[in-house]
């Protein structure tokens, strides 16, 4: 039964990897057509790094629960992820539909996912709790960037994005910490609300994909070891 059950879990790593390529690819072509409509080059990256974030980043890890039996499959995941995506970085000829050679933040997202779900799922034991800050990164801040280039036409830190982040990480937080087996719904919503505020801001190479991540980790754990807030009332 182990044997298949690892068996069974590659096979996921598999078609999910496929499955990522495809994602890649697609926004390859909709990058050309972006530009062939006179989008601006740095537009059409940006637009495609965050429906990256949407559809390979947050669509893997909602399945994460389902397929994998421990954190060490995501975490390896994550970090091939992240030795692909620097890779190109290092040798100078980045994914020009969704790289640029000024800014790592796609291998920052790749290697915080892998890390935040690892560190939460083997001291919490809980996947949907370990899944919330890289969901945050994922579809939080993928419509946060979405939102501002449409509004702005260009990469600009700006509230609107925050608040349309909180709007889509309170339900993310609230529905997968309280599908966990310890329920902390409140911890999720206190942890969407303090990342999407936090998003705003980077502090040299930490960037928002680490300092989400990072934040909303520390307040999960806090929540996990604590306990449902509704004990208190």
């Amino acid at each position: 039964m182990l044997n298949q059950n690892i068996f069974l879990e590659i096979f996921w790593i598999f078609v999910l990897t496929i499955y990522v390529g495809a994602v890649f690819l697609l926004t390859k072509y909709f990058y050309e057509w972006m530009i062939n409509k006179k989008i601006k080059k740095e537009v059409a990256i940006y637009y495609n790094r965050k429906l990256i974030h949407i559809l390979a980043g947050g669509v893997i890890v909602i399945a994460v629960p389902f397929v994998f039996s421990n954190p060490w499959y995501p975490l390896l995941a994550g970090l091939v992820l992240t030795i692909f995506t620097y890779f190109f970085h290092k040798r100078g000829n980045t994914l020009y539909w969704f790289q640029t050679k000024d800014n790592i933040n796609d291998v920052t997202f790749c290697f915080m996912w892998g890390l935040t779900i690892f560190i939460l799922w083997m001291i919490l034991d809980d996947p949907w709790v370990a899944i919330i800050p890289p969901a945050f990164i994922a579809f939080g801040d993928g419509i946060t960037g979405i939102v501002r280039n449409f509004a702005f036409k260009e990469r600009k830190k700006h509230m609107i994005g925050n608040i349309y982040m909180m709007g889509v990480c309170i339900p993310i937080g609230y529905f997968f910490a309280n599908a966990g087996k310890l329920p902390i719904p409140l911890w999720g919503i206190i942890a969407a609300i303090v990342a999407s505020l936090f998003e705003r801001y980077e502090f040299g190479k930490i960037d928002d994909n680490i300092l989400v991540t990072v934040i909303a980790t520390i307040i999960l754990y806090i929540g996990g070891i604590i306990g449902p807030l509704t004990q208190f009332f």
